[in-house]
Order: C-alpha cells, then sequence, then structure tokens
C-alpha cells in the first residue's frame, strides 16, 4: 500500500493593517494622474508613483491586482467627469494632492521602518 501524496497547503496571505489606507492612496494616486494632466502637466510621475509603491511593497499577485484596480478606479473616476481643467478641478486635484500626503505621512509613520 502506498502512502498517501503529501499535500502541500499554503497559509492564506494576510492583508498588512495598512492595507485600507493604502488602497486609497492608490485611488487618489490614479485621481492626481488623470487630474494633473488634465489640467496641463505632462508626464507619468503620478503613475511611476505608484509603480514605485508597487515595487516597494511587493505584494502577492491578489493584492497587486486590488492596488492597480484602486488606481484605475481613481483614473476613472475622473475620466468621465471632466473633459478639460475648470476650477472644480483644480479644487479636487487640491484635495487630493493633500489627502495623498496625509495618507503616505500616516503610513510610513504609523507603519514604516
Amino acid at each position: 500500500m502506498q502512502a498517501p501524496a503529501a499535500t502541500a497547503q499554503t497559509a492564506p496571505s494576510v492583508d498588512p493593517p495598512y492595507n485600507q489606507k493604502l488602497l486609497r492612496l492608490s485611488e487618489v494616486l490614479g485621481s492626481v494622474h488623470f487630474l494633473r494632466n488634465l489640467c496641463g502637466e505632462s508626464g507619468t510621475q503620478w503613475r511611476d508613483s505608484m509603480n514605485e509603491l508597487l515595487v516597494s511593497e511587493k505584494p502577492s499577485s491578489e493584492r497587486k491586482a486590488q492596488l492597480t484596480a484602486s488606481f484605475n478606479h481613481g483614473y476613472r473616476s475622473f475620466d468621465g467627469v471632466y473633459v478639460r481643467c475648470t476650477p472644480s478641478a483644480i479644487d479636487a486635484l487640491g484635495r487630493f494632492m493633500k489627502e495623498g500626503a496625509l495618507l503616505s505621512e500616516d503610513i510610513s509613520t504609523r507603519y514604516g521602518n
């Protein structure tokens, strides 16, 4: 009689305690990326910041997909609303820049090494 084959069980991945804030930061980066380009900035600085976040975070493929989806949601949230830079778009951009800075500060202060 043969012994049953051993099955490798992997522990379910556990999201870090700052995951919800990181998802929100990803969404904010997507919004800022869209609005900054809409209002005259040409470049990929904010998308590059998102890529840097992914590189430094080294998320599982599932978490990477979630973070990327959050970025894309932030981008698309304004894609259908603004077709040109308006005072309202500039105001939204300012709010998102402030929120992104606060989230970044909070995550790095509370959870950074």
